[in-house]
């Protein structure tokens, strides 16, 4: 079964071959002819599969238009020499009527040949008064359309105009601004190398100003300073301190008004003693009041 099929099947590379032979014949025939029409022979390239389809693309439309221009010629002919046939009968019925050109006056056949062109350049196929009117009435409407679209471009072109002498203005403005930015950066610059100058100052300001602020804290830190002890509280605190200088005051002025005595050890050392206790009970009252307005502030 296999064989009968294969002797039968001509191969796809012998139907293509044949194929593009017949091609090439079609695309040599073709240029033949167009060359012998202008009367040159036609030159030597190679057949490629892309040239050969190409040219015969081009071949095949060529005949088509050329095809349709011959059916086109063919019905002008055709109309050419209907039209030749009715001038004829139209003159001989004219000649017959005694209205031949020849037997006219010449104000006539003028008049005659100014209304066909007329008729020419209304494009109508006749004479007659209404296909004038209806003529004139076109030309009237195109002119009319005419004069709108006129009007519509003339304000067009007048929005244009306003909108370009606007930005002429807007350009010069520009312009004028430009040059004096430019005249305003030798200044500027001046002025950013001023402002980076000081600005170079103030970093070195601020990090000295840190570290001086560091050292503070580490001071405040070490004599025990918190942020808790507020202005209010350190106000307090010093009328206390006044009250416990008015206090110790006397007492102060006492022992100093001792040394003035003879010196008698017994009762100095009493003195001493007692003065002790009092300076005492002085600071333990002073850690109170400050232990009272931490809690207080707290």
């Amino acid at each position: 079964m296999s064989d009968l099929v294969s002797g039968t099947d001509p191969p796809a590379a012998e139907l293509k071959s044949g194929f593009d032979a017949a091609r090439i014949a079609e695309v040599k025939a073709w240029l033949a002819s167009q060359f012998d029409a202008a009367g040159k022979e036609v030159p030597e390239f190679e057949y490629t599969p892309r040239s050969v389809a190409h040219l015969h693309n081009i071949a095949t439309i060529s005949q088509a238009k050329s095809q349709a221009s011959g059916i086109v010629a063919s019905d002008l002919r055709q109309k050419a020499a209907e039209y030749r046939s009715q001038a004829a009968r139209i003159r001989e019925i004219l000649e017959h009527a005694g209205m031949a050109q020849e037997s006219l006056p010449s104000n006539v056949i003028s008049s005659a040949q100014v209304l066909a062109n007329v008729a020419n350049l209304l494009n109508i196929r006749d004479t007659e008064m209404s296909s004038f009117l209806v003529a004139m009435g076109d030309i009237s409407l195109r002119k009319t359309g005419v004069e709108e679209k006129r009007a519509k471009v003339q304000k067009e072109s007048r929005v244009l105009l306003d909108y370009t002498r606007k930005a002429i203005a807007r350009l010069t403005y520009l312009k004028r601004t430009l040059a004096q930015l430019e005249d305003d950066v030798p200044a500027c610059e001046e002025q950013m190398h001023h402002w980076k100058t000081n600005l170079k100052l103030m970093i070195k300001k601020e990090q000295q100003y840190l570290q001086q602020y560091s050292n503070y804290k580490a001071i405040l830190n070490r004599v025990g300073y918190t942020p808790e002890i507020s202005h209010g509280v350190l106000v307090e605190m010093a009328e206390h301190r006044k009250e416990l200088e008015k206090k110790t005051k006397p007492i102060l002025d006492t022992l100093r008004s001792y040394q003035d005595l003879p010196p008698d050890k017994t009762l100095a050392a009493l003195a001493i003693e007692d003065k002790r206790r009092q300076y005492a009970a002085a600071e333990k009252y002073l850690e109170e009041v400050l232990h009272s307005a931490l809690a207080t502030t707290e």
